[in-house]
């Protein structure tokens, strides 16, 4: 039999779990930020009309939180099975140290992410730019304003600093209410 094995959320993970886990922690990965640059064709936009969902860009320096969820090893298969159908828009897994603010311990996890030379790939862009695009996106996961709004939630939740994420936040919260 396999091991347990640890898989890290920094996006919709954070907030809608959809498969079974042993434990969940809050943790961090060093040399990496979240960005809204992948597009969504599958989940919160559609084919000719993605939505904006967030990956992961090297950065040095910075650290960025999510949560880990240790799968057990009865389960590993099925789950990461799951996954990578749920994150096949463009991600792809990749093993990274993940670490836990208590009791200060690292471990080896799973990441997905997506990368520039995927088909989705939308790059960076001004704030602005991503907040009328997420505003005018939807998917047959639902809107794409809220997937920005819970993962902003889901981070505040935890105790996570992302300016990037609460920009976007602030952006599409001031354009949705000045509708």
């Amino acid at each position: 039999m396999t091991a347990d094995v640890w898989v890290f959320g920094y996006g919709s993970l954070v907030w809608r779990p959809d498969f079974p886990f042993a434990d969940r922690r809050p943790a961090f990965i060093r040399g990496w930020a979240r960005r809204f640059w992948q597009g969504s064709t599958d989940h919160r936009g559609v084919p000719g009309a993605p939505g904006r969902v967030v990956t992961l860009v090297p950065e040095p320096g910075v650290e960025c939180w999510g949560i880990a969820y240790r799968i057990a090893a009865a389960d590993r298969d099925a789950v990461l099975a799951h996954l990578d159908y749920r994150e096949k828009g463009g991600y792809r897994m990749e093993r990274l140290t993940l670490h836990f603010a208590a009791p200060h311990a690292s471990t080896e996890g799973l990441v997905y992410h997506a990368t520039p030379d995927n088909p989705n790939y939308l790059g960076p862009a001004a704030p602005d730019a991503i907040a009328r695009q997420v505003l005018a996106s939807h998917g047959p996961s639902g809107p794409n304003i809220d997937y920005v709004l819970r993962l902003a939630d889901a981070l505040r939740a935890i105790g996570a600093e992302d300016a990037h994420v609460f920009e976007i936040e602030r952006l599409v919260r001031e354009a949705a209410d000045a509708r």
